[in-house]
C-alpha cells in the first residue's frame, strides 16, 4: 500500500493507524501547494480533489477521506482495538467520534488557516471552536482516550487535529485533559515513528 501525505496534515492520522496496525506500506509526500508528488507526478491525476490523504492499494485502487482510510486499514489488519468489530456498539462509538472530528473540529480549523478570512471573523470562529474543545476536555476527564481506555482510530485523528491549534494561535494550555491526552498519544511508539517519518518533532 502507498499513503500519499503532506506533513502534519490530516493524512498523519491514517499514517499513525497504519503503524499501529503493523501493516506494510510506503509513503509518498505531496506538495499540496503545487499539487505534485515528491516523485514529480501530477497529484490531480491521483486525486482530482488535490487533497491528502489517498491510500493506494496493491491493485491500484485508491481510497480517499481519512476516517474511511483508517477504518479500511484497521479492518484489513483485524485491529479491533483501533476499530471495533462491525455491528458492535463500540464500533459505532468510534465512528461517532470520527464523524464529530471531521465535521465539527477539522472543518472548524480550516478557515483559521486562510489569509483571506479577516481577523474579526477568525476571532469569532475561534471562539466557537474553543467551546467544542472545552466539551472534548470534559469528555477526556472520564478516560485516557475518547471511548475509554483503548486507543482507537478516532484518537489518532483527534491528536492530529488538536495539533493544529499552535499553527493558528489557539491557546488550549488551560484544558488540562486535552493536554494530557496529547502527551499520552505523542508518547506512543507508532505516533513518534509517524511524526519522525514526516519530519515533525516527536
Amino acid at each position: 500500500m502507498k499513503l500519499y501525505y503532506s506533513p502534519a496534515a490530516c493524512s498523519l492520522a491514517p499514517h499513525i493507524v497504519l503503524r499501529e496496525a503493523g501493516l506494510d506500506f510506503h509513503l509518498e509526500r505531496v506538495d499540496t501547494g503545487l499539487h505534485q508528488t515528491a516523485g514529480g507526478a501530477d497529484y490531480y491525476a491521483i486525486n482530482p480533489l488535490g487533497m491528502v490523504p489517498v491510500l493506494e492499494l496493491a491493485d491500484g485502487t485508491r481510497l480517499t477521506e481519512g476516517p474511511v482510510i483508517a477504518q479500511y486499514i484497521a479492518d484489513q489488519a483485524g485491529a479491533t482495538t483501533l476499530m471495533p468489530e462491525a455491528g458492535s456498539m463500540q464500533r459505532y462509538r468510534v465512528m461517532e467520534w470520527q464523524n464529530y472530528i471531521t465535521s465539527e473540529l477539522h472543518k472548524s480549523f480550516t478557515p483559521l488557516f486562510h489569509n483571506d478570512v479577516d481577523s474579526a471573523a477568525k476571532s469569532s470562529l475561534a471562539g466557537v471552536l474553543r467551546k467544542k474543545l472545552e466539551r472534548l476536555n470534559d469528555q477526556l476527564a472520564h478516560g485516557h482516550y475518547l471511548t475509554g481506555e483503548a486507543f482507537t482510530a478516532a484518537d489518532a485523528y483527534l491528536f492530529v487535529v488538536l495539533g493544529w491549534a499552535k499553527f493558528v494561535s489557539l491557546d488550549t494550555s488551560d484544558l488540562i485533559h486535552l493536554q494530557q491526552f496529547m502527551q499520552r498519544v505523542q508518547a506512543r511508539p507508532s505516533v513518534r515513528e509517524a511524526m519522525q517519518a514526516e519530519g515533525l518533532r516527536a
